[in-house]
Formats: C-alpha cells, sequence, structure tokens
C-alpha cells in the first residue's frame, strides 16, 4: 500500500511525508543543480545564492577543485575504520595544512562529522583536561542541537522542551565584563563564538575578549572559540579570532570547512588533545568523522581559498554591500566580512522582505535570535556584479514591504 501511494505521489508531497521535518513552513525549493553562487531548480529558474547553505559553500557551489579532489579519492578508497586507528592520508594532510595556518599550540585536530560533534568533543575535552565539569556559555549563543550543545545554547526558547539538560552550565551576557566575573576555580571552559552568528552578527569589544582571556589563565579555565560559521575565510581571515589577538585554548570549525560535505573538528594542543588517549582509553570515539572523501573535499577546499587570493577580497565586498544597502527602513547593518546581518523593524517586515526575495530567485534568510534581521553570508567568490544585482533585489523586497505597511 505504502508503495502504491508512493508512486502516486509527487516528489514534494514524498518529501513533506517521508523526510521528517523542522519546521512548519519548509523553502520547498526543488534543486536540480547548482554552480557558482547559484542554485537551479527543476524548471530551470536560478536563484542568486545569498547564505551559502548557512556559510557552508564559502567557495561557492561544486568548486572545480573540490569536485575534482572527490573523483579522485572516490577512485582509491572510502569509509575503512573507525577514527584514529589507520593512517589515511586526506585526514593527515588537511590537518597538517591546518595547523600550518593556526598559532604553534594549535597543533592537533580531531575531526568530525559535524560542528555539534566538534562542540561536544570539546566539552569532553574541557572536563578531561582540567578535571572540572562547570562550564560558561553566553546568552544568544548557538552551538549545535544535540543534547550536549543545546545545554549551551543562549536561548531558552530552544531549550526549554528537551529539559533536563547538562548541569554545572551558566549563560551569561556577551560582551559585558563584569559577567565574567562567574568564572571560577571550579570552571572548566567557556565557550564562544569570537562573533556571535545567530543573534544577528555581534562582533566583540577587544577588552572584553582580552579580559576573558585573562580569567580563563586566572583560574586555568580553557578558552573555546567556536568558529564553525566564522571560520575558512569568511572574516577575511581564516578564523575570525586571528582579527582580535584573542587566542584560544581549543577551536572549533565546522560548516566550510569540508568544502561542501559534511566535516566538523576541534583543535587544540597536542598536551590537551592527548588527555583523551587515556583514563579512559578511546576517551572520545566516532564512526564516520574524518572520513577520507570530506578530507579529500576539504584539503582541496582549503588549498584554493588560501592561493586563489578570496579572503583578500571579502574587505571590499563588505563595504559594497554597506553602500549598496542603503535605506530608510534598514535600521542597521552588522557585518564582519561577509557574514552580515540587515536589521529591520520587526520580524513580520523582515519576513515579507525574504518572501519577495525569494520571489525574485534570490536566496537569503533570517537568524535565530534576531528574527528581525535578513543574513548576508554569499560564497566569498560573489562578484561585485552579482553583489549589486543582489543589492537591488532586496531593496526592491524593501520597497514592496514598506508600501504594504503604508497600505493598511
Amino acid at each position: 500500500m505504502r508503495l502504491y501511494l508512493a508512486g502516486m505521489l509527487t516528489e514534494r508531497q514524498l518529501f513533506l511525508n517521508l523526510v521528517a521535518q523542522t519546521s512548519t513552513a519548509p523553502m520547498m525549493l526543488e534543486p536540480e543543480r547548482a554552480e557558482g553562487i547559484y542554485v537551479y531548480d527543476k524548471n530551470g529558474n536560478r536563484y542568486l545564492d545569498l547564505i551559502a547553505g548557512i556559510s557552508v559553500g564559502n567557495l561557492g557551489h561544486r568548486h572545480p577543485r573540490v569536485v575534482d579532489a572527490i573523483k579522485k579519492q572516490a577512485d582509491k578508497y572510502l569509509h575503512l575504520m573507525v577514527y584514529g586507528e589507520y593512517v589515511q592520508s586526506p585526514q593527515v594532510q588537511l590537518a597538517q595544512l591546518l595547523t600550518h595556518h593556526l598559532p604553534p599550540h594549535l597543533d592537533t585536530v580531531y575531526f568530525t562529522n559535524s560542528g555539534a560533534e566538534a562542540t561536544e568533543g570539546a566539552m569532553k575535552l574541557a572536563k578531561r583536561y582540567t578535571g572540572k565539569f562547570e562550564i560558561v556559555c553566553f546568552n544568544k549563543s548557538y552551538h549545535g542541537s544535540t543534547q550536549g550543545a543545546l545545554s549551551l545554547m543562549g536561548d531558552e526558547y530552544f531549550r526549554n522542551s528537551f529539559r533536563p539538560l547538562l548541569p554545572g552550565i551558566t549563560h551569561v551576557d556577551y560582551n559585558d565584563i563584569h559577567s565574567l566575573n562567574v568564572i571560577t576555580d571550579k570552571t572548566a571552559c567557556v565557550i564562544l563564538e569570537p562573533v556571535q552568528a545567530e543573534s544577528g552578527v555581534i562582533v566583540p569589544d577587544i577588552s572584553f575578549l582580552k579580559h576573558l582571556q585573562k580569567k580563563c589563565e586566572q583560574h586555568k579555565a580553557l578558552l573555546i572559540f567556536d568558529e564553525a560559521q566564522t571560520g575558512m575565510g569568511r572574516t577575511g581571515e581564516l578564523f575570525a579570532f586571528q582579527k582580535f589577538g584573542v587566542t584560544p585554548d581549543i577551536l572549533l570549525t565546522a560548516k566550510a570547512l569540508g568544502g561542501g560535505l559534511p566535516l566538523g573538528a576541534f583543535i587544540s594542543s597536542n598536551e590537551i588533545m592527548s588527555s583523551l588517549t587515556h583514563e579512559p582509553v578511546l576517551g572520545h570515539l566516532t564512526t564516520f568523522g574524518g572520513n577520507p572523501l570530506s578530507c579529500a573535499a576539504g584539503l582541496a577546499a582549503l588549498q584554493a581559498l588560501l592561493e586563489e587570493g578570496w579572503m583578500k577580497q571579502v574587505e571590499e565586498k563588505e563595504k559594497l554591500f554597506h553602500k549598496l544597502l542603503q535605506h530608510p527602513r534598514v535600521k542597521m547593518i552588522r557585518s564582519c566580512g561577509l557574514l552580515m546581518a540587515i536589521e529591520f523593524e520587526s520580524d513580520a517586515f523582515n519576513k515579507r522582505v525574504i518572501e519577495e526575495c525569494w520571489k525574485y530567485e534570490l536566496i537569503t534568510d533570517w537568524f535565530l535570535f534576531a528574527p528581525n534581521c535578513l543574513r548576508i553570508a554569499p560564497p566569498l567568490i560573489i562578484t561585485e556584479e552579482e553583489i549589486e544585482a543582489a543589492c537591488r533585489i532586496i531593496l526592491q523586497a524593501v520597497e514592496i514591504a514598506a508600501s504594504e505597511i503604508k497600505s493598511l
């Protein structure tokens, strides 16, 4: 009966019936293919992708070097053994290139499948190394949706339905130096996004970060930076912390790391990371973390990012967005490189702007903790002409939303 019904339904209907949904209003775009900064649907419509799969496609869709690396690795081997047992060349080469461009103490990489898994691994690592369990994190922060990562999430709306959560978690206000007094000798770690993404791109005060680092050193707590969204060139540096002069003890990365394939990592010193090897042995395990296909794609993506000069263009492209998106209805533009939040008067107004953008084949979205802000996080390869085209559509959408309000 199910097979018979499946034959009677469209793929859209099957998607709604058979694929678990996370909201009551999915976007329902039916992609046929993607190339560069564009996504093409089954009807041949071309959408300008202004969010890059939520900061995943930093080099655009199907970068030729990434696709070539995937094909070559697929001809060699795929999964062979659980993490950390075999010497797999894609893992070794990617770890070597990553750590070469990081501070000396960030010299050991643990590959995961995702950013949430990187968060979970980092939490365990901090507890194991320090022998403590209390964690400090920040309101309006996002670190993933698994149970441990959810415990860190800085928004009660998303946490409340899944209690009880992990004990020993304290949430404080971002950029508030006085709130850091909660850090004590019982604190295992402090975890934060060096640029808060889902709160609408909140950039840190340098004094706040430096005071935070000092407090962590004073109380022997590990400082963890979550750069799932801000890593891999999005801010104009390989990682955002490199703009601020404050270095973490553990660095998290994901999203763009895999060049379009699932890949995350937590990175620390060999001394800290080695605490996972004993008491107990196999202190952290993953079957598919560091999958050779994902690591091959990630290596090619990182090589392209470093060699093709895209990070050098980020600041000028950021400035162009600021210049072109001036409108009385735009309350504020917050940005760090090509991670940008366009703030409007209300959630409802932003929703109408986003809807109109989609009608004109521009893909954009909102932020979890700032639903009145429109998300801009395009592939770094976006050209000036494409930025101009995107901004024209956004401003047109703003005008339509504004005219509707006037007519009410």
